[in-house]
């Protein structure tokens, strides 16, 4: 697997790299904490080692930056801070294991390797955003520049479907079957009207037009050119 360890203290990093090595996997290090928080958004990695004190940026930093920027690599925190308060902020920061210093390479090496079965956490997303659209799922709610727009459920979840979609044709069949349950096409005008209601409601008064007609197919979202 691809590992990375960002640790300052050489002996520490010496240790753990050559052992990681001879188990068989690949491994980049670093010292330094601005360093790693480059690293980790333009390298993909299966494990991030991370010491939580480094120069220049701490690991909790690192940790917070990557979360923020949805990258859930799973990371090992390491750290000569082991009181339980230590362990929860650094669980908190979005770290998905806790390593106390000093620890054995052998503990260490068993929890990396869990940690690449696990693979990142997929983390559903809460909000859905297509320039000044906001479409928050958990609240139901759909802001526009600034400004609330009251949908009914049946126009909410048709604008998350064409939202989730962006981009791609959403065809009539479509929209009824994860729209309406149905699984045919009872020949009916239901979707255009929906559709036309949701329009005046999003992009009536608004510079932009997001929702558009493919003529002879459906319909789609799409940012303008």
């Amino acid at each position: 697997m691809q590992i990375l360890l960002v640790e300052d203290d050489n002996r520490v990093a010496d240790h753990v790299v050559k052992g990681l090595r001879e188990a068989g996997h690949m491994i980049e290090r670093v010292a330094d904490g601005k360093k790693a928080l480059y690293m980790t958004a333009a390298e993909s990695y299966d494990v991030i080692i991370l010491d939580r004190m480094l120069p220049n940026v701490d690991g909790l930093t690192i940790l917070k930056t990557m979360r923020a920027a949805e990258d859930n690599t799973p990371v090992l925190l390491l750290s000569a801070l082991g009181e339980v308060d230590d362990r929860v902020k650094g669980l908190r920061a979005g770290a998905d294991d806790y390593l106390a210093k000093p620890f054995s390479f052998s503990e260490l090496l068993a929890r990396v390797e869990v940690l690449a079965r696990r693979g990142p956490v997929t983390v559903e997303k809460t909000t859905l955003t297509v320039m000044d659209l906001s479409i928050d799922l958990l609240a139901h709610e759909v802001v526009r520049d600034g400004k609330r727009i009251d949908l009914t459920t049946r126009e909410f979840r048709i604008l998350e479907y064409l939202a989730r979609n962006m981009g791609r044709v959403v065809t009539r069949s479509m929209l009824l079957e994860k729209v309406w349950d149905y699984h045919f096409d009872p020949q009916t005008n239901i979707i255009d009207q929906h559709v036309s209601r949701l329009r005046q409601k999003v992009d009536k008064g608004f510079a932009e037009q997001l929702i558009h007609t493919v003529r002879g197919t459906g319909y789609m979202i799409r940012p303008p050119v």
